[in-house]
């Protein structure tokens, strides 16, 4: 039987970088960790421990803080192609590189009815994420870019219901016609071709957002299931250039508190939320003629 190397990767994880644009009066900020990811032929480093291939990860750190600068985070994705692009191009022993960002936002404090030049309060609702994946150069080039969210909390307290569900020997679970519904959801999409010097992400980003947590609000649900797919659909109608959108989101309990014991009725008013352990929901929304998604839903470091 023969041992052999199998896939291999290496980059620097979550690189915290902060962007101040101070060009005028009124400062812009951009506030991301950064982690790369390169494959290609390393397989000495790993067989005989030559370096002589190896791009050292304090570089990859010292590239990513250096075209905060000359890119720029104006555009997240376009800087994040820059990168990769320039791992790929410049450097020849990569033949694949995987740029992914956490955007950490944060909204102006107003002073006085006004927005302050430069001063900001951290955004306290979700941390924004993508990747974009550069494999090959030239015309041999080929480019993936994702987007998403994690840490969304949102909750309903009506217009959500589940019954009719199986049972067996073990189910105690009464069904309900009224119910609390909340998740901290974690989304991640895919553009399907796209240009990425033109293109507003930004904007999609906004769109897409708006239109989960719009459907989200506004959907009669019969179960979390459905309410993804919708979310999902909603997603895709909103920013058609989207091929697809993965979803995770765990049930976040609410269960109706027992005060009857006190004498006290609780027409569901006073619930205990229960963190642990929950329902994991996931499901994914496609186009029918979503193009092959190649390395763009891969974890290179954990963080898609």
């Amino acid at each position: 039987m023969a041992i052999i190397l199998g896939d291999h990767q290496y980059g620097k994880a979550e690189n915290r970088i902060v962007r101040i644009v101070r060009d005028t009066p009124r400062h812009e900020i951009r506030d991301v960790n950064v982690s790369t990811c390169m494959r290609g032929a390393f397989d000495a480093a790993h067989l005989t421990g030559d370096q002589g291939s190896v791009l050292p990860t304090d570089t990859q750190k010292q590239t990513a803080y250096a075209f905060a600068k000359t890119v720029g985070l104006a555009s997240l994705e376009r800087y994040a192609y820059a990168l990769a692009t320039h791992f790929v191009g410049d450097v020849e022993p990569i033949a694949e590189a995987r740029i992914e960002l956490e955007e950490f936002a944060w909204d102006r404090i107003s002073v006085a009815g006004a927005e302050h030049d430069h001063t900001w309060v951290r955004n306290g609702q979700e941390v924004r994420t993508m990747s974009v994946t550069v494999r090959g150069a030239g015309e041999d080039r080929s480019v993936w870019i994702t987007g998403g969210l994690k840490d969304l909390v949102v909750l309903k307290s009506g217009g959500s219901e589940f019954h009719g569900f199986l049972k067996d020997e073990y189910t105690i679970l009464e069904p309900t016609s009224d119910r609390i519904m909340a998740t901290a959801l974690t989304a991640s999409w895919r553009f399907g071709a796209v240009d990425v010097d033109t293109y507003d992400f930004d904007a999609a980003y906004a769109a897409i957002k708006s239109a989960m947590v719009e459907t989200f609000a506004s959907h009669h649900s019969l179960a979390l299931q459905q309410t993804l797919f919708e979310m999902g659909k909603a997603a895709i109608v909103a920013v058609p250039e989207l091929v697809e959108v993965r979803m995770s989101a765990p049930n976040k309990h609410h269960f109706q508190y027992d005060l009857q014991r006190f004498g006290i009725n609780n027409n569901n008013e006073v619930f205990h939320a229960d963190d642990r352990p929950y329902g994991l929901i996931q499901a994914s929304v496609t186009t029918d003629d979503a193009p092959d998604a190649g390395p763009a839903w891969q974890a290179y470091s954990g963080l898609v």
